[in-house]
């Protein structure tokens, strides 16, 4: 029976659901596909409608990973492993309960404190607000001089230049209620010197070294949020920045969706660079189920689990980084530790997993099994995806 033509959906009473249209990209058919998405905070469920073919897609289903702060238009959502955007609210009642102050804003990573990448993430993540993207990257100049073309007259421009040019600098999308204004509070004055006495907790504080070097960016306005963010993350399908990835010594890492989605990303960051690894690439990726079964391929037919893990790695969004292994040279699969959390508690207490993991299939991060892979891993998401 179509709940939808009877009415049967809305008897309940109004509070009890918000409604969204949401959008699927189908890769076999190249289109884009319309659904209504009904979700009830009660139990936890969603419901999904074809409206297309006027035709109920997904019987009501609860659904544990999706939560209610995740709704909002803009953000993507993944149900199923199918990974849907939410273009509009479905009803004026959702508009009215879920239309928040919700802004997207620029936070950017200075070339100076890349081996704190891990503690300012976890500062983002503990303020609240979503990353939504992610990219280490190397600036180009004349990138640089069309992200600093306010500061073409300062004398100290050329030095900017230089500096934002200098290294990998990490650019994220974070997503928050006033998002512009809070991430400015959280960074402080632009002069250390000056945030020491007027913002004596704020990042530029305690990350950053003078005017010129202080650890992070944020820009001034919705209007500048909207223009930086276009030029490092373009949504006309251009380019961007290149990536920092080197292709050389190199080991490839996963930080998994659940991880991700509980806020880990940050601490696991930490624990890699504190470990003495370096990380000298890092992405945000939404994968495809083609894609994850693709990645995994070598698993096929060999762990039982290989099913599950497909499942898991396109739940959301994941973390892919390239690893270089430091000198004297240390096994960084040995630091992720065996691939059950469990057994990884009992013989290895320190590992990644044992620390981060809840489950063999949730186990916090994949890492390339054979060193002859790890190359090949790193070209999957670098070169491959990142096109």
């Amino acid at each position: 029976m179509d709940p939808f033509a009877s009415g049967s959906a809305f008897t309940e009473s109004q509070d009890d659901r918000f409604a969204f249209t949401a959008e699927w990209y189908d890769p076999n058919a190249s289109l884009f596909r319309r659904y209504e998405l009904l979700y009830y905070p009660k139990d936890g469920s969603v419901e999904m409608y074809d409206v297309k073919n006027r035709r109920t897609f997904l019987k009501r289903t609860k659904y544990e990973s999706l939560h209610l702060e995740d709704l909002f238009v803009g953000n993507k959502i993944t149900v199923f492993s199918r990974h849907l955007s939410l273009v509009d609210y479905g009803d004026q009642y959702t508009a009215r309960k879920l239309g928040s102050r919700k802004e997207r804003t620029l936070a950017l990573i200075k070339p100076d404190a890349m081996p704190k990448i891990g503690e300012l993430i976890d500062i983002i993540i503990n303020a609240g607000f979503t990353i939504t993207k992610a990219k280490m990257m190397v600036l180009s100049r004349k990138e640089a001089a069309d992200f600093y073309v306010d500061h073409q007259s300062k004398p100290f421009y050329n030095e900017l230049l230089q500096f934002i040019t200098s290294g990998p600098i990490v650019a994220m999308e974070i997503l928050g209620d006033d998002a512009v204004c809070k991430w400015k509070t959280l960074l402080g004055p632009a002069n250390s010197a000056v945030a020491q006495t007027d913002a004596p907790d704020s990042i530029r504080v305690n990350f950053g070294h003078d005017g010129l070097r202080n650890a992070a960016h944020g820009p001034d306005s919705v209007a500048s949020a909207a223009q930086e963010l276009e030029l490092f993350f373009p949504s006309s399908g251009g380019r961007g920045p290149v990536s920092s990835a080197k292709f050389t010594n190199c080991t490839c890492c996963i930080i998994k969706p659940h991880a991700v989605n509980e806020g880990l990303a940050g601490k696991i960051i930490k624990a890699i660079i504190n470990e003495g690894f370096q990380i000298s690439a890092l992405q945000m990726f939404n994968m495809e189920r083609a894609n994850v079964e693709e990645f995994y391929e070598i698993y096929k037919g060999v762990v039982a689990e290989y099913m599950d893990m497909v499942t898991e790695l396109c739940s959301g969004p994941c973390i892919a980084m390239e690893i270089i292994q430091p000198e004297p040279p240390k096994v960084f699969r040995d630091f992720c530790g065996p691939s059950d959390p469990e057994i990884a508690r009992h013989l290895r207490p320190g590992t990644l997993r044992a620390v981060f993991g809840k489950n063999k299939i949730q186990n916090a991060v994949h890492c390339t099994d054979l060193p002859e892979d790890g190359l090949l891993e790193v070209q999957y998401f670098f070169k491959i995806l990142d096109n």
